[in-house]
């Protein structure tokens, strides 16, 4: 009697977590989110997420929110969420408050599942996070608060590698052939990315803004290490040209004979960038295995990636005289699957904890039913059942996100332009001399919006 009491105040105690991921799992909760960012009214998006920011996973619901206030064009509301955010990293960052807190937690994810964690994103959202805080400043009028959220990305992808290598020391003994597989395979789906932290639309990012800020040896900087990871980009190839001839770099001639001499605006003209964003990154997918163990059923579950990417059509730009093809900077998919292949050993040693864990308390509830005469002990058959549903992957991750991003870049004359992506028309946009015109469109499938700003 005493075991079914404990199992049903433990159900009861976690139902109130439910919407937090405990059971249900994170993608089937953000589908409404994304299903209406794909519609005629994306201003509702952030009100289906907004409620959750402050419970256990409220970081990951500001991003959510932040995300989809942005997509919707209220960057200002957009602002407030992602600051929600920034200040929950904060928070993870003071390990003096986080002790305590991480540690009970922690400590009953052995029981139940991962998604009992309080979610701190992986380093490439908290980078992207930063990114997507400058644009929101940039298309509010605030350059030096973009500037400011740039050099922070900056910082963020050195720092969230370090934390990330220092960590990861520990577990990395754990692997086994199971884990070396799925590894491998997740390293297959992630194609050319080797580390989650460096990205090369974020340094991208940084870069344009430096450059249109009036700062351009810290564009060229940036350019180059977008270059590093994004090396066949033929944008962003043109505009390290053009800059190490602008700052009578050494690298020029390298450069000039690479790829072609640099390309200088006329008198009459300005410059229109393009960065364009398709579709959502991919959900997380769980990886389930039953067993055994003394005649008990248990369960082993992990969060994997299943190998369904489609490649992402190049965006086409008509209206501004030639006809402009993106190319792809980064793939934002790849960086979230490198990033589960980082976690997998940590996340292998929680699941064996757990594994032993479980295993135990189903043998004590066994042993007690024999001590009573071999009685049929209904609490022995729950602990089976609930270890079982207990047992979720974590696939909590920030859905918002596009699947890829874009860019294009043009010298125009002065004058007005109605831009056209693919079949989506723009609203007219304006090119002004020696000025730069941003367009940021975001393609969520069946919709695309567009917002520009000269800067």
């Amino acid at each position: 009697m005493k075991s079914i009491l404990l199992l049903t105040t433990m159900m009861l105690s976690l139902s109130g977590c439910a919407f937090n991921s405990v059971f249900i799992n994170y993608p089937s909760q953000i589908a409404p989110v994304k299903a209406q960012l794909n519609s005629a009214t994306p201003q509702q998006a952030a009100k289906i997420v907004e409620s959750e920011i402050t419970s256990a996973d409220g970081l990951l619901y500001a991003q959510e929110a932040g995300r989809s206030a942005q997509i919707a064009g209220d960057f200002e509301a957009s602002k407030s969420f992602y600051q929600d955010a920034v200040n929950a990293y904060r928070v993870f960052d003071d390990k003096a408050k986080l002790s305590l807190t991480d540690a009970g937690a922690t400590a009953t994810s052995i029981f139940i599942n991962d998604n009992v964690i309080p979610y701190r994103g992986p380093g490439y959202e908290r980078v992207m996070l930063h990114q997507y805080q400058a644009l929101n400043y940039l298309f509010s009028g605030d350059a030096e608060g973009a500037l400011v959220e740039v050099r922070r990305s900056n910082e963020l992808q050195s720092s969230e590698q370090a934390r990330y290598q220092k960590s990861n020391k520990s577990v990395q003994a754990m692997a086994n052939g199971t884990i070396d597989a799925e590894v491998n395979k997740l390293g297959k789906a992630a194609g050319s990315t080797t580390s989650s932290f460096l990205n090369a639309y974020s340094y991208y990012t940084t870069g344009m803004l430096h450059e249109v800020l009036g700062e351009p040896n810290d564009a060229y900087i940036d350019y180059r290490k977008a270059a590093q990871i994004s090396p066949n980009n033929p944008y962003l190839q043109r505009d390290l040209v053009r800059l190490a001839k602008q700052l009578s770099m050494p690298q020029y001639d390298e450069f000039k004979k690479r790829w072609g001499d640099a390309v200088l605006p006329k008198k009459d003209e300005g410059q229109v960038i393009i960065m364009l964003e398709r579709g959502f990154v991919p959900e997380k997918q769980s990886l389930t295995v039953p067993f055994t163990i003394h005649g008990n059923w248990q369960t082993a579950s992990l969060a994997t990636y299943f190998p369904t990417k489609q490649s992402v059509k190049p965006g086409r730009i008509q209206g501004l005289g030639t006809v402009l093809i993106a190319a792809p900077i980064a793939n934002i998919d790849s960086l979230a699957i490198t990033a589960l292949k980082e976690d997998l050993p940590a996340a292998l040693v929680r699941q064996a904890a757990r594994v032993y864990a479980k295993s135990e308390m189903a043998r004590s509830v066994e042993s007690d039913s024999k001590r009573r005469n071999n009685q049929t002990d209904y609490a022995s058959i729950a602990m089976q059942i609930f270890n079982v549903i207990s047992e979720q992957a974590d696939r909590r991750s920030w859905l918002t996100l596009p699947e890829q991003a874009q860019i294009a870049r043009s010298y125009v004359k002065a004058g007005s332009y109605s831009v056209k992506l693919d079949n989506a028309v723009a609203n007219t946009i304006k090119v002004e001399t020696g000025r730069t015109t941003l367009i940021w469109a975001i393609d969520t499938g069946n919709y695309t919006r567009f917002y520009s700003i000269i800067i």
